[in-house]
């Protein structure tokens, strides 16, 4: 078979997700299954109510809107895997398929992290420059700031899939993770895998160190100038704003930072449950976040929190 040629030795992979615990697997079905049916339900509530009500019809919204249907992509990309290994014995997953697979979620998880600092890009405007904020934030500057974030999500991911899927996987073909996460199929290539890893450590300053910086920043100067707000009233309703979205940050990337930075135990009698937390850790990252996001921004925000009264006021009343 000739290097970097698509049709790789390997037809497939089995995944191995928690083959090491099966009493796990029973309880992991129905818990993720509920999980996703209110990551559904969730994003799906506030992604309606953003189009129907008008006066959700802004760029915080809007963004916000974008953000629920990530995650419905990024979840729907993955919980159907997870659940199939969950009851199929058999846990294996085609070569184009774990491609597709893989392409999804890793767009999906970039496009977010640059979502989030646009999304902060949109506080800092709306508390530092409220005056501007309608110029600044116009529909000709919000829309293409969403469709750039799913641009250069899906091209990063374009080029990772593509370098991955040209290596050769000859012999093993044991996945020891849930889904085609990138990292774990990287580790089955019988081929110098530098230029994959020189890629990675790029794309995590691109899409991890770069938003972050962006993001403390703008929440320096948020900070600052609502500890200048002269009346306790004025303060709170400007924190009330950014709020939600300062908490989704700090449980995004506080879980991206704890997954890819935790030192690795070289106790061998911690081996095992060091693997499983190194499975569950995603799993938290893909499935409880996305569940969360709902509900913080519906929570901690008043005209959703209405909007959703009014839309369950509209359906009771059209009955």
């Amino acid at each position: 078979m000739e290097k970097g040629n698509w049709s790789s030795p390997v037809a497939g992979f089995i995944l191995l997700g928690l083959s090491a615990h099966p009493k796990l697997e029973k309880m992991f079905f129905v818990l993720i299954l509920l999980m996703y049916l209110v990551i559904l339900l969730g994003n799906g509530v506030l992604i309606l109510v953003t189009v129907l009500d008008s006066r959700l019809h802004t760029p915080m919204y809007f963004f916000l809107g974008n953000l629920s249907f990530l995650d419905i992509c990024y979840t729907t990309s993955s919980v159907p895997l997870f659940l199939d290994g969950f009851l199929n014995p058999r846990k294996t997953i085609s070569f184009s398929a774990c491609a597709v697979q893989m392409f999804l979620s890793f767009a999906m998880a970039g496009t977010e992290c640059v979502l989030l600092g646009m999304m902060a890009f949109d506080r800092y405007v709306a508390i530092c420059n409220p005056l501007r904020y309608p110029v600044v934030m116009s529909k000709a500057a919000y829309v293409p700031m969403a469709a750039s974030s799913w641009a250069i999500g899906g091209t990063a991911s374009v080029v990772h899939t593509s370098l991955t899927i040209q290596l050769p996987f000859c012999g093993d073909n044991v996945i020891n993770h849930f889904t085609c996460e990138i990292l774990a199929v990287l580790k089955l290539a019988c081929a110098d895998i530098s230029i994959n890893v020189i890629s990675m450590g790029v794309t995590n300053v691109i899409f991890l160190g770069a938003p972050v910086l962006f993001i403390s920043i703008s929440y320096v100067f948020i900070i600052v100038t609502i500890l200048r707000i002269p009346s306790a009233e004025g303060r709170r309703k400007a924190f009330s704003t950014c709020s939600a979205h300062f908490t989704v940050v700090v449980i995004f990337y506080g879980t991206l930072f704890f997954m890819y930075g935790k030192p690795k135990s070289k106790d061998p009698l911690g081996a095992d449950k060091q693997d499983l937390s190194d499975k569950l850790i995603p799993l938290f990252y893909g499935l409880v976040i996305p569940m969360l996001n709902p509900i913080i921004y519906s929570l901690r925000n008043k005209d959703v929190k209405a909007a959703v009264r009014n839309l369950v006021a509209q359906r009771c009343f059209a009955q």
